[in-house]
């Protein structure tokens, strides 16, 4: 800080205090209170064991992408199409739209996708994404994830937070609350969002619960104000803003001392953070500094929100050590009729996300940040081998086997785990629960998922609830 911003803090400091007529005691108190506020609540702490990775990019792919279609080959489904499916696979099952998809029994449905085997892995990867096939050795695909909630917005809280329940805690705030992030200038869990509208749920998916506010994702826009209402209003100076803030911070140091509400710190590191982001913010979203190789690389345009920009955005973010950042894009959802075909919208809405991930992929790689960060591509569940009754034929929402995929932060390249049976529907080979997801994504980052708890209610939580064992069969 200049010595000018220093003299305005002292200034504020001893005019509010002695307006307050505190003593000598309650001086020095609020003196070391307000060292504690001017922390950074984010500083690096230290993870349970050393890390393999140190930061996280998740692609989120809001509303459950048919694994059927994309990754998980199934001859025997092509073959039988247009048979029931055997009573075994849905007695007792639950579905979304069960009286519309099931009552008469709805047939077995193969893809109409080209599949190919790519890389030395020998991945089976669809036609959708020839761009993420040629970087198959560089992944580890899962296809046997299992979740429990088969709507979007509790499935997607699931997989965010480790529970269908609204007020709990998103993993990046889990994350940055256990081991902080090595950024100073903005906050370590971000989170950007593209495609035709937000997820389902919105801002609980990436909200902090419980835990301090200062954890919770800060959503982040590729173009205009990076984040609203952050520029000083017309005629406010950086002097006049720095004395707001100081006159604000002092306010919230006395009702700090008379509460001792560790959530007033929170509130006090805030204002800090959104002061610093008035420089940082802008100069981090502007993309026309980056080479117009990389811009075709990704196939990003400056000025125009895509989740091409995000993924550029979300590798300038790690670069500048945010911890967690989550992209999210919509919409997968692919019931068949307007707007979610399997065919027109399926093909629009894998071109948007194919070259993008790909790039994602070889740019963390030519800058030496692959091995640190931790690259994470999957939805909420996936979409079941049985078309659904609509307009046009499409899969159902599907809980007992979708797949996803994995690179960098200490994942093993090249790498298949599990397989799903001959139509796709579930395992028959090492299935892998949501907390399964979890407690190894921490695990890469240092972290024991048994021993990142917070109380509340009389009790310790955590993100894997009672559950979850680290996927040895991912790492390298």
């Amino acid at each position: 800080m200049t010595a000018n911003t220093n003299n305005l803090q002292s200034q504020t400091r001893r005019h509010f205090f002695g307006q307050c007529g505190m003593g000598l005691g309650s001086i020095a108190l609020a003196s070391m209170m307000d060292e504690r506020a001017m922390a950074n609540p984010f500083a690096p702490k230290q993870p349970h064991f050393p890390p393999k990775a140190k930061n996280v990019i998740f692609l989120f792919m809001a509303g459950g992408p048919s694994h059927l279609d994309l990754f998980d080959w199934k001859p025997e489904l092509k073959k039988r199409h247009g048979q029931s499916i055997p009573e075994s696979f849905t007695k007792g099952k639950r579905f979304a739209f069960m009286n519309s998809s099931f009552k008469d029994a709805n047939k077995l449905q193969g893809t109409i996708r080209d599949f190919k085997q790519h890389g030395q892995c020998g991945m089976w990867v669809s036609e959708c994404f020839p761009h993420i096939a040629t970087v198959a050795d560089e992944l580890t695909l899962v296809r046997t994830c299992k979740t429990e909630l088969f709507n979007h917005a509790p499935a997607k809280l699931f997989m965010n937070t480790g529970t269908g329940l609204f007020g709990r805690p998103s993993m990046g705030s889990w994350v940055t609350y256990g081991i902080g992030t090595e950024s100073r200038d903005l906050p370590g869990f971000m989170v950007l969002q593209s495609g035709p509208r937000g997820p389902r749920g919105g801002g609980v998916n990436w909200a902090s619960g419980f835990l301090p506010t200062s954890f919770q994702g800060v959503p982040l826009r590729g173009n205009g104000d990076p984040i609203l209402n952050l520029a000083s209003p017309k005629g406010i100076d950086a002097v006049r803003q720095r004395e707001s803030i100081d006159a604000v911070r002092a306010l919230n140091l006395k009702r700090a001392m008379e509460t001792g509400d560790p959530e007033i710190q929170t509130r006090i590191a805030s204002y800090e953070m959104a002061y610093r982001m008035q420089t940082s913010a802008p100069e981090l979203i502007d993309i026309k500094s980056e080479s117009k190789a990389t811009l075709d690389l990704y196939g990003a345009e400056p000025g125009k929100a895509s989740f091409a920009n995000n993924c550029l955005l979300a590798r300038r973010l790690v670069e500048r050590g945010v911890r967690f950042v989550q992209l999210y894009h919509t919409n997968w959802d692919s019931h068949g009729g307007p707007n979610e075909t399997l065919t027109k919208d399926f093909d629009k809405v894998t071109k948007d996300v194919d070259q993008p991930c790909s790039a994602l992929i070889r740019d963390l790689k030519a800058r030496g940040l692959l091995d640190d960060t931790l690259v994470i591509w999957g939805g909420e569940f996936g979409r079941t081998p049985m078309s659904e009754k609509r307009a046009t034929p499409g899969r159902n929402h599907h809980i007992d086997a979708f797949s996803m995929w994995f690179a960098g932060g200490g994942i093993k390249p090249g790498n298949l785990v599990g397989e799903t049976d001959e139509f796709g529907f579930g395992a028959i080979t090492a299935e892998h629960h949501v907390h399964d997801l979890h407690a190894t994504i921490l695990h890469q980052l240092g972290i024991d998922h048994e021993h990142l708890t917070f109380r509340f209610q009389g009790r310790d939580f955590r993100l894997t609830d009672v559950e979850g064992k680290v996927i040895k069969e991912m790492l390298a």
